[in-house]
């Protein structure tokens, strides 16, 4: 029964009950009795008990939509308002679940092509920076080694300080390409790649451990490059904001699919309510591959004993916050989404 039936036979009923009283035999004493005020008072009390009855069981469900409404997250997909309650409402609640579908396949569309688009125009990028400033950089230094060889020796010092400027610029330019495109995906595979991030990311104040498990299942190229990019950003927060002095990476099969696992030791992610622009943008390509993103402050698992604990180390972080856990899960089946194009395409 819709609401509106509800409602209007509830009133017509109650019009219906004090028109007869008023036709029929039934008086009313001027002034009025007591007994008399009593029997209208309890009438009037019983009609707006049964309104607010029939309004609140009517509306509770708009107000659970309001809720959902106001908690819905296209970064997060899957959760619907539960559809229920009268003709209309349920009606309303479809809906608004069938606009949601719409709208995170359409995001999850538009941010493939986004992202394809970028990892296209960072291979571009990287081809140049390589191909044409590297080769310049190159012969600059090769120049400046020949001018050395023929310069005054009061000058030879000055000349081998331009030389190794050049020859570190040349460096981080390739440490620049490398970033930006990892050639070693491409050539060596997923996990020579990973192996590589991790000692790319160990410096003087973070140790960063890997745990790479052969045997995985089949993944797709989009799956491979989903997983390196979530691992390198998150390795780059732990580099950059964390505060940590040790970090774990791990990738092995769960089930029908695989886990990445990025941990560190550092201060954790805090009370902030809004995720900054590398977790947003590492759940945005999550969503392209269909996979569960999940980045969380395990206070208790430092302190926990088992395989997490000998894996990573014995005790709480030296640092004295909680970590960071950046945990992707994927089944081995999973791809982008079906109008975007390849992730990594040079456009």
């Amino acid at each position: 029964m819709s609401l509106f039936v509800r409602i209007f036979t509830l009133n017509a009923v109650g019009l219906t009950v004090a028109a007869a009283l008023l036709l029929g035999p039934v008086t009313v004493s001027t002034p009025v009795l007591p007994g008399e005020a009593l029997v209208v008072l309890g009438g009037l009390a019983v009609l707006l008990a049964v309104n607010v009855l029939v309004l609140r069981v009517g509306l509770a469900p708009l107000g659970r939509l309001g809720r959902a409404m106001a908690g819905a997250d296209l970064l997060r997909p899957g959760a619907r308002a539960v559809v229920s309650g009268p003709v209309e409402t349920a009606e309303l609640i479809t809906t608004y679940n069938t606009m949601l579908d719409r709208l995170e396949a359409e995001r999850a569309a538009s941010a493939a092509r986004a992202l394809s688009a970028q990892e296209g125009e960072r291979h571009r990028i990287a081809r140049e920076l390589h191909d044409e400033v590297g080769q310049t950089l190159t012969a600059v230094l090769l120049q400046l080694k020949r001018v050395a060889d023929r310069a005054p020796e009061d000058l030879r010092e000055e000349l081998g300080q331009a030389q190794e400027a050049t020859r570190a610029g040349l460096e981080e330019i390739r440490h620049i390409a490398r970033r930006l495109r990892p050639g070693v995906l491409d050539e060596l595979g997923l996990l020579s790649a990973l192996r590589s991030l991790a000692t790319e990311f160990t410096t003087h104040g973070l140790t960063v451990r890997h745990d790479v498990h052969a045997g995985l299942p089949p993944l797709t190229e989009e799956t491979e490059l989903v997983l390196y990019r979530v691992a390198q950003e998150a390795l780059t927060n732990t580099a950059r904001h964390a505060g940590a002095d040790r970090a774990e990476l791990r990738l092995r099969p769960l089930g029908d699919g695989v886990e990445l696992l990025v941990r560190d030791n550092g201060r954790g992610l805090g009370t902030a309510a809004v995720e900054g622009a590398g977790i947003t943008g590492m759940r945005e390509r999550a969503l392209l591959i269909g996979a569960t993103l999940t980045v969380q402050s395990p206070s208790g698992a430092w302190a926990a004993g088992g395989a997490e604990k000998r894996s990573f180390g014995a005790g709480r972080p030296a640092t004295g916050g909680a970590g960071t856990d950046v945990r992707l899960r994927v089944t081995a089946q999973a791809g982008p989404a079906p109008a975007a194009p390849p992730l990594g395409v040079d456009r």
